[in-house]
């Protein structure tokens, strides 16, 4: 590749997406408007691993933006750790396009297609501009294009519930958005700076004040309310289940994650995991309400009777893993958090994949409606049953890796009784997967099968791709866990 272009590769992870979201509008068919959102999904992840591939090989990379020099100007800073997360998202991306084509088509109006791709490559903007600034109002810019545009993703559902799913999610995204710029403003007032890198110099100058802790306060609780952490997440299940499937997956996959990111970025790399610790009883705070995420809605998924809403009561559940390992602040703890952003992602693209496909078909997400499915779409469903054996934690399975971190990382915290409620989340997730493969294992095919047939090659290839790494990412677990682990090295302050 060339040099020129290899060195100008951070900010061509943004322009592209954002260039090609312009063309997009201007298109009259959907057709087009998908080939060219396909092509620029499929340059993402050669442009991410590209810039992970050269951190691992040469440090950290350092892009100035028109020509300002750090701090006084836009940076984007990429390390192993928002890399890891360039990639993640931008292959989930590229593995969704494929499956919009006919997904698409069948559940969003031909005149509102080319505004469909044309909102999901503004979305993929703002996720990767989100994971690769080092500006924190620059990382606000970039979290409301993602969000607005996200807001007209799910409006565009065929139900019309949809709307007011995307109505809620609105209100909240935005009083979550609303509580973020806050806080950026008062470490502006008090640092006279938005560069990360430079707050993280300036911030232990000033760590024992009340307005830092403020501030800290202020983006924790407005990252959460993005990320849907419990029980900030009301507007999450509405918004997975009303949403177009493709938007679904991808969203599941992405969107909480990157928040993750954020919050993880803030705490480890500005303000210090002991400062928020010692003083916000972060730790003590995230923890139950982890556990309340964990146990509580795993709870409520058992008694869904949509699919696609269960699955989003699970999303908040697998939250709550994620940020157990960030209040347990040791080594295994948030490496199992870091595995777990990527495991998870993997899993719930693999089972929102294969909802879709059923929807496709049969045109309903009701799980009485699944009942013998298994008999007329068995690689769907056989896709769908790998995904959940990856919730429950079956070792073989990319989320037996993940939770085998957080259950170390609770140990060596000297919480050994946190390891007995992991086990229990996933006695809850093992009945709520067992629910599904009842109805579409053992029961009869109804009436409203007939004729149904296997997902086409364009919906049942992206959905095998993300079921078998489930498997393989459960079994090789070298790039998932090995760079997750030298990520919170640095996090962490341990590399050398």
């Amino acid at each position: 590749m060339n040099a020129g272009i290899i060195s100008n590769l951070p900010a061509l992870q943004v322009v592209i997406p954002l260039l090609g979201a312009l063309v997009c509008a201007l298109l009259r068919r959907g057709s087009a408007a998908w080939f060219l959102t396909m092509i620029i999904c499929l340059i993402m992840p050669v442009i991410s691993i590209t810039l992970l591939l050269t951190v691992l090989d040469s440090g950290p990379i350092s892009y100035s933006m028109g020509g300002w020099a750090p701090p006084f100007g836009i940076e984007y800073k990429v390390d192993v750790f928002n890399a890891f997360i360039l990639v993640l998202v931008s292959s989930i991306g590229a593995v969704v396009l494929p499956y919009a084509r006919l997904s698409v088509a069948s559940e969003v109006k031909a005149e509102d297609r080319p505004w469909f791709y044309a909102m999901f490559l503004l979305c993929l903007t703002g996720l990767l501009g989100i994971t690769i600034t080092g500006d924190a109002f620059n990382a606000f810019v970039f979290l409301e294009i993602s969000s607005l545009s996200t807001y007209v993703l799910i409006a565009m559902g065929r139900d019309r519930r949809a709307l007011l799913a995307a109505y809620q999610y609105l209100i909240l995204g935005s009083i979550g958005a609303t509580f973020y710029i806050i806080g950026v403003g008062i470490i502006y007032t008090l640092t006279g700076t938005l560069n990360f890198a430079d707050l993280a110099a300036r911030i232990p100058e000033i760590e024992q004040t009340r307005s830092i802790l403020a501030a800290a306060a202020f983006i924790i609780v407005g990252i959460s309310l993005k990320f849907a952490l419990f029980p900030l997440h009301v507007w999450l299940p509405n918004a997975y289940a009303y949403a177009p499937s493709t938007v679904s997956a991808f969203l599941a996959s992405t969107a909480t994650k990157v928040a993750l990111y954020l919050l993880i970025r803030f705490l480890f790399s500005i303000f210090g995991i002991e400062v928020v610790t010692d003083k916000l009883a972060l730790t003590d705070i995230l923890i139950i309400l982890s556990l309340a995420a964990m146990l509580g809605a795993s709870t409520v998924a058992i008694f869904q009777h949509d699919v696609k809403r269960l699955f989003a009561y699970s999303s908040v559940a697998q939250i709550g893993y994620i940020t157990l390992g960030i209040a347990l602040a040791n080594q295994a703890g948030l490496t199992g958090s870091l595995v777990h952003i990527f495991n998870h992602a993997v899993m719930k693209g693999a089972l929102f994949l294969a909802i879709g496909a059923v929807v496709y078909r049969i045109g309903s997400a009701e799980i009485d409606d699944f009942s013998g499915l298994g008999k007329k779409m068995p690689i769907t469903m056989g896709c769908l049953l790998i995904g959940g054996l990856g919730l429950i934690g079956v070792p073989g399975t990319a989320g037996f890796i993940s939770k085998w971190y957080l259950a170390v990382g609770a140990i060596d915290a000297g919480y050994l009784w946190l390891v007995f409620l992991l086990v229990l989340s996933s006695l809850l997730a093992l009945i709520y997967v067992g629910r599904i493969v009842e109805v579409v294992w053992f029961r009869d095919p109804g009436p409203n099968l007939d004729g149904v047939r296997e997902a086409p090659l364009s919906l049942l290839l992206p959905t095998v791709l993300m079921a078998a790494a489930t498997i393989y990412f459960g079994i090789e677990t070298s790039q998932s866990v090995g760079i997750a682990a030298q990520a919170v090295e640095t996090l962490l302050g341990l590399a050398k």
